[in-house]
C-alpha cells in the first residue's frame, strides 16, 4: 500500500528529511516537532524512523555521555511515543510501534517494599527515581497507546495488544494483552500458528 500526501504533507515531510539528514544522520526520516533531551545519550541504527510529536527523556549526571537509549536497524516508531531513559532502554532491530507509547526504566518512589522515601506525605517529584533496566527485543509490534514499565524485558518477536501495560516479562514469539498484560497466545514454530494459552 502506498501513501499519497498531500501538497502541506510534502513541504513538512521535506523539511523534516533535511533535518534529518543534518542532525540524525543514519536515520531515514525524523518527523518534526521532535523532543530530545540528552542527544548525545542516544544510539540508533541505520532506517530509524519517528512520527510526530516523539519525546526522548535521556538522563543522567552532567558528564554521563553512556548511551541511555540504544536503538536497532529499521525501527519504526509512530506518534507522541514518550521514551525515558536513565538507566537503559534497549530496543532492537525491525520493531514497529504505534502511537501513543510510554516507556520508561524510571519511577518516581519504589512502591513494592516499604520504603520512607516513597510515602505519600512526600511530593512525587520529589520522591527518589528509582531505575531498572528495559529491553524490547527483534521484530517487535506494540500496538497503540502502550505502557511498557521499568525493569520489563520483552522478548523476541513479539506482539503487545493496544491499551496494554506491560509491567512483567514476555517470552519470544507471545502475544501479549491487557491491564496488566499477560501472554495470551504463542507462537508454535512447527505448525505455524498462534495458539491461545489455556
Amino acid at each position: 500500500m502506498r501513501n499519497k500526501y498531500s501538497l502541506s504533507e510534502t513541504i513538512s515531510t521535506a523539511y523534516a528529511l533535511i533535518c534529518t539528514k543534518l542532525f540524525y544522520k543514519g536515520a531515514r526520516l525524523i518527523r518534526r516537532p521532535f523532543y530530545c533531551r540528552g542527544k548525545s545519550r542516544l544510539r540508533f541504527g541505520e532506517g530509524f524512523t519517528t512520527g510526530y510529536h516523539c519525546r526522548f527523556d535521556l538522563l543522567g549526571e552532567e558528564n554521563d555521555n553512556s548511551k541511555k537509549l540504544i536503538i536497532g536497524k529499521n525501527c519504526k516508531i509512530g506518534d507522541n511515543v514518550h521514551i525515558v531513559a536513565n538507566e537503559k532502554v534497549i530496543i532492537g532491530d525491525n520493531c514497529l510501534m504505534a502511537s501513543k507509547i510510554f516507556i520508561s526504566d524510571t519511577s518516581h518512589g519504589e512502591y513494592s517494599n516499604a520504603t520512607n522515601d516513597s510515602s505519600p506525605d512526600v511530593p512525587p517529584d520529589e520522591r527518589i527515581l528509582y531505575m531498572k533496566q528495559v529491553s524490547i527485543g527483534d521484530n517487535v509490534w506494540i500496538g497503540e497507546n502502550v505502557c511498557i514499565l521499568l525493569g520489563v524485558n520483552i522478548g523476541k518477536g513479539c506482539i503487545i495488544a493496544a491499551n496494554s501495560v506491560v509491567n512483567r516479562d514476555v517470552p519470544n514469539n507471545c502475544i501479549a494483552a491487557g491491564l496488566p498484560a499477560k501472554i495470551v497466545k504463542r507462537y508454535n514454530h512447527q505448525t505455524g500458528e498462534w495458539r491461545k494459552i489455556k
